[in-house]
C-alpha cells in the first residue's frame, strides 16, 4: 500500500509540476503557437493564438499600449490598454504619477484631489509622453548575424551587426510612418525586429486622489494583502487620417482598430489570467557570481543610502503639504526600487538562489568536458565577478550618494554650456544650451526644496565616504573630509551658501547675463566641481575596466545561455524581458508568505474602511468613500458577498513595465490591471518559484467603481464597452 501511495504520489508530481512551471515565463507572441499555446488551452484559455497576435486583422495585442518618453519611445516605463473607440486608454495611477504631479500645484493638487475631465476640452496635454503600439514582430536572427564567423574579434562583430541591424531598420521602415527597433535575445543569440507606430499626443482625462489611487502609499508598497486603486486615464490623440500627430487643438481623438471589452462577470479562484505588455529587465540566467554580486553587495549599500535619503524627505513632506506636492513623485521613485531590493535579498536567500545556480554551474561543467566550445565558461565567470565586484561597488556608492544630491545632478546640467563656451566660434552653440537650460529652469525649482537637498548632502558624503573601497575613492571626497574634519553637514552649509545652482534667481542672473567668459564662473562652483571630479573619477578610474570586463561578460553571458540550452534539451526557455512585447499566463490563487500565514486572492472595500486611519497619512480614506460604503451605493460593482472588490492576485510572471498591462480572462476581456508584485517573490527577477511568486492586480470593478460612483464620471463609462 506504501509503494502503491508513492507511486500515485509520483505521478501527480509530474502532471501538476509541468503546469506550475507553464505559469513562469514571458512569451513571445510569435513563438507562443510554438512553445506555450498548448499549456495555455491547459490552462483554460478559450481563444486561439492569432486572437492574441496577428498582422492581417485585429488582435488583442492592438489594444496594448507600450508608454515611452518622447525622444525614447522604445524604452517603454509602462503599459497600458485601450478601452473605447475613442482612444481611452487605462494605466496604473504610478504610471501616470509624473503627469499628475507636473500638472499640480497648491492651487490645483490633483495628487491629493484627484482629477477627472468630464469633455475632452478639460483633458491636459503631457508632450513627453508617447504611446506606442505594436505592428508587427520578425525574427531577423540570420539577418542580423549575416557575416558574423567564429574568428571574429568582438569589435569586428559588434560592427557588422549594428551595420546589419541599420540597414533591416532601414528597410522596415521605408515609405512608412513606423518605427523599427531591434533586440537581442537570449543574451545575443537571437535577434527579434518590432515594428511600432508611435502617437505623440497623450492627454491626462483622468485620476482619483492619491489617497485612492495610492492608498496604502510606501508602506504597502510591494505588498499583499493590498486596497490600492492603482489606475489613472489617458486619451490618445490623432491628427489626420487617423495618423501620429504633435499636438495640436486640432487633433481628434485617436480611432483604434480594437479596445478591450470589459467584464463584470467577477473572478474565482483558479482562473485563467493573462498579462500582456511591455515587461522591463529580468536576468534569469546570470550565473551564481552575479547573483552573489546583487545579494551581498550592490543590494545592501543602495538599500542603505536611499533609506537615508527617504527618512530625510519623508521628515519635511509630513510638516508641509506644499513640500509634499513637489517630492511625492521622487520619493515613490526612490522607495520602489529600495523596498524592493531588500525583499529580493529575502527572497534569494529564501530558495537558495545561489546555491542552486553554483549546482547547474556544475553540472554546465561536467556536460563542458564533452563539449570543448563550452569549457572553462564557469571559471572565467568567477575571475570577472572577483574584478567586478569593488568597480560596482565604486559606481554605485557615487550614483547612490553624490550623483543623486540635487544640486549635483542639477549643476552637471550645465556641463555642455561650459564646453560650448570653451569651444564657441560664434553664439549659435552657446544660445541654444542656454535656451535648453532656460526650458527646465521652472520645473526643477518647481519641485526642489533646498533644506532636504541640504540634509541629505552630509548624511550620504558621510556614507560614501565611509563605505567606498579607499582606491574607488575620488579625491574631492578626500579633501572634503580633510577640510572639514570629517563634518560633512559642515561642507553641506559652505556648499549650498556658495553655489550658483541652489538659487534660482542666481542661475537666472547667469544665464541672463552669460558671455563666452562666464563658463570660468560655472566651473568654478564647488557643486559643479563635486559633479565633475566625481563623474571624472568614474571615467579613468572605473569605467575603462568595468567597460572591459562587462565587454567579457557579454560574451560569455552568450556562450553560457547558448550551452544551457544545449544541456537542457528537453527544457523551453524564454528570453529575458527587455521592454517588448509579451505574454505572461497563469492563474488566480492565494499563497503562504511562512509558516501559519496564508493570504485569500481577493480584497475587498471593506478591507480599506477597516484600514482608515487619519493619523497615518497612508490611510486616510476620503470622506466621499466612506460615505459610499456605508450607505452601501455599490452599483453593479459588487462580488457574490455584496462587497465591491478591490485587488486580487495570481500566478502571472511580472516585472517593472508590466505596471498597468491589462488583466484578460479566458475569453480575452479585461478583468484586471497589473500594478505590483508580492514582497515575498520579487526574486523573481531572478528565480521564479510559483508557490510564492504573485502579482498584485486592481481588480477593473473597482475602477468602475470609482470612475461611476466616486468620480461621477458618465461621460467615460458610456464610452466603455461592459459586458456584465
Amino acid at each position: 500500500m506504501i509503494k502503491r501511495r508513492l507511486i500515485l504520489f509520483i505521478v501527480a508530481t509530474l502532471i501538476v509540476l509541468p503546469l506550475l512551471r507553464a505559469h513562469e515565463g514571458m512569451w513571445v507572441p510569435i513563438l507562443l503557437e510554438k512553445y506555450s499555446y498548448e499549456q495555455m488551452q491547459k490552462a483554460g484559455f478559450k481563444l486561439t493564438a492569432e486572437d492574441i497576435y496577428d498582422i492581417n486583422q485585429a488582435s488583442l495585442k492592438d489594444a496594448v499600449v507600450g508608454l515611452g518618453y518622447m525622444g525614447r519611445p522604445f524604452r517603454h516605463f509602462c503599459t497600458a490598454e485601450l478601452i473605447s473607440d475613442e482612444g481611452l486608454i487605462l494605466t496604473n495611477h504610478h504610471c501616470g504619477y509624473r503627469a499628475i504631479q507636473r500638472h499640480s500645484s497648491v492651487e490645483h493638487d490633483y495628487l491629493t484631489d484627484g482629477f477627472w475631465a468630464y469633455s475632452t476640452d478639460e483633458e491636459l496635454a503631457n508632450p513627453w509622453m508617447t504611446a506606442s503600439f505594436l505592428k508587427r514582430m520578425e525574427d531577423v536572427t540570420d539577418q542580423v548575424l549575416e557575416g558574423v564567423t567564429d574568428d571574429m574579434t568582438e569589435e569586428e562583430r559588434e560592427t557588422i551587426i549594428r551595420e546589419n541591424q541599420e540597414a533591416i531598420i532601414e528597410k522596415a521602415e521605408e515609405g512608412t510612418h513606423y518605427r523599427a527597433n531591434i533586440k537581442q535575445f537570449f543574451a545575443g543569440n537571437e535577434y527579434y525586429m518590432s515594428v511600432y507606430e508611435i502617437f505623440k499626443d497623450v492627454r491626462l482625462v483622468g485620476a482619483p486622489p492619491s489617497a485612492i489611487g495610492k492608498f496604502g502609499g510606501d508602506t504597502d508598497n510591494w505588498s499583499w494583502p493590498r486596497h490600492t486603486g492603482d489606475f489613472s486615464m489617458f486619451r490618445i490623440y490623432a491628427g489626420e487620417d487617423n495618423l501620429p500627430s504633435a499636438y495640436t487643438s486640432e487633433n481628434k481623438p485617436y480611432e483604434p482598430v480594437k479596445h478591450f471589452e470589459i467584464s463584470t462577470q467577477g473572478i474565482n479562484k483558479g482562473d485563467f489570467t493573462m498579462v500582456l505588455g511591455y515587461p522591463g529587465t529580468t536576468q534569469q540566467y546570470i550565473p551564481s557570481f552575479a547573483v552573489a554580486l546583487k545579494k551581498n553587495h550592490i543590494n545592501p549599500l543602495r538599500i542603505k543610502l536611499r533609506e537615508t535619503r527617504l527618512d530625510v524627505m519623508n521628515s519635511y513632506m509630513e510638516q508641509d503639504k506644499a513640500v509634499r506636492i513637489q517630492y511625492a513623485s521622487k520619493y515613490a521613485g526612490i522607495s520602489n526600487g529600495w523596498k524592493k531590493w531588500i525583499g529580493e535579498i529575502q527572497g534569494l536567500e529564501r530558495f537558495n538562489t545561489i546555491e542552486n545556480k553554483e549546482k547547474l554551474e556544475k553540472d554546465f561543467k561536467t556536460w563542458a568536458k564533452d563539449h570543448p566550445k563550452y569549457r572553462g565558461i564557469v571559471d572565467s565567470y568567477e575571475a570577472l565577478y572577483k574584478g567586478l565586484t569593488p568597480l560596482q561597488e565604486g559606481f554605485y556608492y557615487a550614483i547612490e550618494s553624490a550623483m543623486a544630491i540635487e544640486l549635483v545632478d542639477y549643476a552637471g546640467q550645465f556641463s555642455r554650456l561650459v564646453d560650448d563656451a570653451k569651444e564657441a566660434t560664434d553664439s549659435t552653440a552657446v544660445e541654444e544650451s542656454i535656451a535648453r537650460i532656460q526650458k527646465g529652469l521652472d520645473g526643477h525649482f518647481k519641485d526642489y526644496h533646498l533644506p532636504i537637498d541640504k540634509q541629505i548632502t552630509g548624511k550620504v558624503l558621510d556614507i560614501y565616504y565611509n563605505g567606498v573601497p579607499k582606491d574607488f575613492r575620488p579625491t574631492i571626497i578626500n579633501e572634503i573630509y580633510e577640510q572639514y574634519n570629517g563634518d560633512f553637514d559642515a561642507y553641506a552649509d559652505d556648499l549650498f551658501e556658495k553655489s550658483i545652482f541652489a538659487s534660482k534667481a542666481r542661475v537666472e542672473k547667469l544665464l541672463e547675463d552669460f558671455t563666452f567668459e562666464d563658463y570660468k564662473k560655472i566651473e568654478a562652483d564647488p557643486a559643479y566641481q563635486l559633479h565633475e571630479q566625481v563623474a571624472s573619477f568614474y571615467r579613468e578610474n572605473i569605467q575603462p575596466e568595468y567597460a572591459k570586463i562587462s565587454d567579457s561578460l557579454d560574451i560569455l553571458d552568450r556562450e553560457y545561455v547558448d550551452g544551457l540550452r544545449k544541456m537542457q534539451k528537453d527544457k523551453i526557455f524564454y528570453p529575458d524581458a527587455n521592454s517588448t512585447f509579451r505574454i505572461a499566463f497563469g492563474k488566480i490563487d492565494g499563497y503562504e508568505p511562512r509558516d501559519a500565514v496564508e493570504y485569500e486572492y481577493q480584497t475587498t472595500l471593506k478591507g480599506i474602511i477597516e484600514k482608515d486611519n487619519p493619523e497615518v497619512y497612508d490611510y486616510r480614506v476620503p470622506a466621499k468613500l466612506k460615505e459610499l460604503y456605508h450607505q452601501k451605493d455599490f452599483g453593479n460593482y459588487t462580488n457574490s458577498d455584496g462587497e465591491v472588490p478591490v485587488c486580487f492576485i495570481g500566478t502571472n510572471h511580472t516585472t517593472g513595465g508590466n505596471s498597468g498591462s491589462p488583466v484578460l480572462d479566458a475569453n480575452g476581456r479585461l478583468i484586471g490591471i497589473n500594478f505590483d508584485r508580492a514582497w515575498e517573490g520579487v526574486m523573481s527577477d531572478i528565480t521564479y518559484k510559483p508557490e510564492i511568486c504573485r502579482n498584485i492586480m486592481l481588480d477593473i470593478r473597482y475602477v468602475l467603481f470609482i470612475v461611476d460612483k466616486y468620480a461621477e464620471a458618465d461621460n467615460l463609462i458610456k464610452e466603455m464597452t461592459i459586458k456584465e
